[in-house]
């Protein structure tokens, strides 16, 4: 019996992005779905966050961040432009966020056709891999593509359907804290759920309790 789990994530943050090509691989090696939920970032939820943050809160996540790009071996770079507008001096969130909305409805609309594991996974690979001005060009397109969907498509639905489309947003932020968490990248499994990039092994071994079976 296929085993189902939920992700919720967000393109902003680069644990999310650090994890998802390995969930993805989960789901190509066992008799696995994952429904990956998008949701906004902290910055859009709690804007005064960073702000309020440890001084060296920041300098640590950069330090981490591509320390466990290469441990795993995953290509890693800031992104440009970050998805989140924001000024690094004084940490302090622009009011016109022309990316991050686009980005995360696109996701949802992904969702509505089963494909935002791997549409997500795509464009992350853009923002947080190295390629630059990822939003101009074919970018976005070319991940679409990969991913067995239509840019032109999902534009239209993030445009037609916007209010739906962040209801359906802030329904995945409330499943989340529902399960017992806030932040992402977290993976619920039968109601349990498996915080950072570094509980994908712990989430295996509790799937595999409940039947996960490699595929033939």
């Amino acid at each position: 019996m296929t085993l189902t789990a939920d992700l919720f994530w967000s393109f902003r943050s680069p644990y999310s992005y650090l994890a998802t090509r390995r969930y993805r691989a989960l789901t190509e090696e066992y008799d696995l779905t994952v429904n990956l939920r998008p949701v906004y970032p902290l910055a859009i939820r709690e804007p005064t966050f960073f702000e309020r943050s440890h001084p060296n809160w920041l300098r640590y996540t950069f330090t981490d961040m591509f320390r466990v790009a290469q441990f795993h071996g995953i290509p890693f770079g800031p992104p440009r432009p970050d998805p989140i507008v924001q000024n690094v001096m004084t940490r302090q969130i622009a009011e016109e966020q022309p990316y991050i909305f686009r980005l995360t409805r696109l996701g949802q609309a992904a969702a509505r056709r089963g494909a935002s594991l791997a549409f997500c996974d795509e464009v992350s690979r853009l923002i947080w891999g190295g390629a630059e001005n990822w939003h101009e060009g074919d970018h976005l397109a070319g991940a679409a593509t990969r991913a067995g969907l239509d840019l032109a498509e999902l534009d239209a639905e993030a445009l037609s359907d916007a209010e739906a489309l962040d209801a359906e947003i802030a329904a995945n932020q409330s499943a989340l804290e529902a399960a017992g968490h806030w932040g992402v990248p977290t993976l619920v499994f039968d109601g349990e759920p498996f915080f950072g990039q570094d509980r994908i092994a712990m989430a295996v071994w509790r799937m595999q309790q409940k039947g996960l079976i490699k595929r033939p």
